[in-house]
């Protein structure tokens, strides 16, 4: 049996965070328990008789103080201010999803070359130069087809909603 507390620590450490590892499935939690233990352990060392089962009952005692402190802990919720500067609002994926789904169906219904030239400006940030090569029309037409293709993108829904990344105008 280790004498002092130190001896104890060296010997049991590692099996003293098995354990907790075990009762808490959370290893960074296993280690606050155990330190939390052996602090208040050190400090009643002289007293103790039985030293390994004593601390493996505080290691579970501490576990279930925790776990009791957990479920009775009242949460106070902040306010949106202090949540904002603690991290910015992040956007629903979802809505994202629905936004792109809707563009992507109002874009089905307009005019092959309309839906071409909006895909290659706002999409694949063609030129109109690069619009027209690969359309085969003039640029004029180009920027006409555009022009349309926004224009009946706003009747249909709310087509700001929705900016594609790096889109020129």
């Amino acid at each position: 049996m280790p004498a002092t507390f130190d001896e104890f620590v060296a010997d049991r450490l590692d099996g003293l965070l098995r354990y907790a590892t075990v009762l808490t499935d959370d290893p960074y939690l296993a280690q606050d328990i155990v330190q939390e233990v052996l602090l208040r352990a050190q400090q009643r060392w002289p007293k103790i008789d039985s030293p390994p089962t004593y601390v493996r009952r505080m290691v579970t005692n501490e576990y279930l103080s925790w776990r009791r402190r957990l479920a009775v802990r009242r949460v106070t919720p902040s306010s949106p201010e202090v949540l904002d500067l603690m991290s910015p609002p992040v956007s629903d994926h979802a809505i994202e999803y629905d936004e792109r789904d809707a563009m992507l169906h109002r874009l089905a219904k307009l005019p092959r070359k309309q839906r071409a030239a909006i895909v290659l400006r706002y999409y694949e940030n063609y030129s109109d130069e690069e619009i027209a090569a690969v359309l085969r029309c003039a640029t004029s037409t180009v920027r006409s087809q555009i022009s349309r293709a926004l224009a009946t993108l706003r009747e249909t829904g709310q087509s700001t909603s929705v900016q594609p990344t790096g889109a020129r105008r």
